[in-house]
């Protein structure tokens, strides 16, 4: 199979597989080769697949989309880490992710003082 990360900007990865495990909101799932088409969203969590050279990876992946069909696993979220060991991409997710939320709420905050001044000017008027 042949698996693709997509992200906003950029394909974080384009490999030929022969296992992906991924976490949808009903529960886990695993797609084989000759797996049935099939479409899902998934939850924040780690997708694990099997390389062609038999190496398990994993990537810590945002909610996002998955869709299988035929040979193609595409794969659609907003940030995606790899590692091949689940300690090291735990410590790197916390502090990416941690940073990320810091960098939301900055922008949420920003965006709510812009509304109340838009909302102010339009009752001045």
């Amino acid at each position: 199979m042949k698996l693709k990360v997509l992200l906003p900007t950029t394909i974080f990865l384009d490999e030929e597989v022969t296992k992906v495990i991924a976490e949808a909101e009903n529960g886990c799932f695993c797609l084989l080769p000759r797996h049935i088409d099939f479409v899902t969203v998934l939850v924040p969590g780690i997708l694990s697949f099997k390389s062609d050279q038999g190496e398990e990876e994993f990537l810590a992946v945002d909610e996002g989309i998955l869709v299988k069909c035929g040979n193609d696993v595409l794969v659609s979220t907003r940030y995606a880490i790899r590692s091949t060991d689940l300690n090291v991409l735990q410590q790197t997710v916390e502090k990416q992710f941690l940073s990320l939320d810091e960098r939301e709420q900055k922008t949420r905050s920003a965006l709510a003082k812009l509304e109340a001044n838009i909302v102010r000017r339009f009752v001045e008027l």
